[in-house]
This record gives structure tokens, C-alpha cells and sequence, in this order.
């Protein structure tokens, strides 16, 4: 499946700075660091992610229906992650909360909204198990 997703960025440092926070809450750190180019991670680990500088020189833009989704282990953390990007230069797509209706064993999806400094949308979720 996903090894791992690569976001554009303008600003590397910027970008350093919003996912080492979201990364240290879900309990990783740096598993590559160049000068542009970082991923958060653990090798032979679940998908990372990474941001990095486009390799044509180009500017970096933001995919239009394009959306990376962090797994939390629970609401409580969901929030942090969204609250923590909130401090660091994130902006809002949806506070956290349930989403749809349960289905039919009770199991809700809760998630929260949010784009990266660059634009570029994320989504921290988990199944609450009814």
C-alpha cells in the first residue's frame, strides 16, 4: 500500500517546523532531512510523510481535492493534532467532531480539518468504536 505521501512546499523551514510538531504528537521524528526535502517517519514503519521543495524549481501548489489523512489513536488525540497545527500555522477546514452516521455496528468516523501553511489539506481521524 502507501509507503508514503509527499506534500509541496514554498518553504521548507516553515514546513519543518508545522510537522516535526504534528509528527512528535503521533510519537515520530525525522526519518530524512536534506536541504529540501525532509520525511517523518519510522522506517519499516507505517506510511510517513514528507514535504520538500518540487524538484523542477517550479513553485509548489496544492492539489484540488487532494487530502492526506494522519490516523490517531483516539478523539483526544485527534484534537491535539488539530490544535497543534492551529499553533503552528495551520488553518481551520473543520474542527474536530464525528462525521456522517454510525454505521451498522455503531462505529462512528471523527476527524478533524485543516490545510499546512503551504495549503495543502490534511485530516487528523479515528473510528470510535460504539
Amino acid at each position: 500500500m502507501i509507503g508514503y505521501v509527499t506534500l509541496g512546499t514554498n518553504d521548507l523551514p516553515r514546513a519543518a517546523a508545522f510537522y516535526d510538531a504534528i509528527a512528535k504528537e503521533m510519537g515520530y521524528g525525522r526519518m530524512m532531512d536534506f536541504d529540501t526535502f525532509i520525511a517523518w517517519g519510522a522506517w519499516d514503519g507505517p506510511a510517513g510523510i514528507a514535504a520538500t521543495k518540487p524538484f523542477d524549481g517550479e513553485a509548489a501548489t496544492v492539489g484540488n481535492g487532494t487530502m492526506v489523512a494522519l490516523q490517531a489513536k483516539d478523539t483526544d488525540q485527534v484534537k491535539r493534532i488539530y490544535d497543534i497545527a492551529m499553533a503552528n500555522g495551520g488553518s481551520d477546514e473543520g474542527e474536530p467532531g464525528p462525521r456522517g452516521e454510525p454505521d451498522e455496528n455503531g462505529n462512528t468516523f471523527y476527524a478533524g480539518y485543516f490545510r499546512d501553511p503551504d495549503g495543502n489539506k490534511l485530516n487528523a481521524f479515528c473510528m470510535v468504536q460504539g
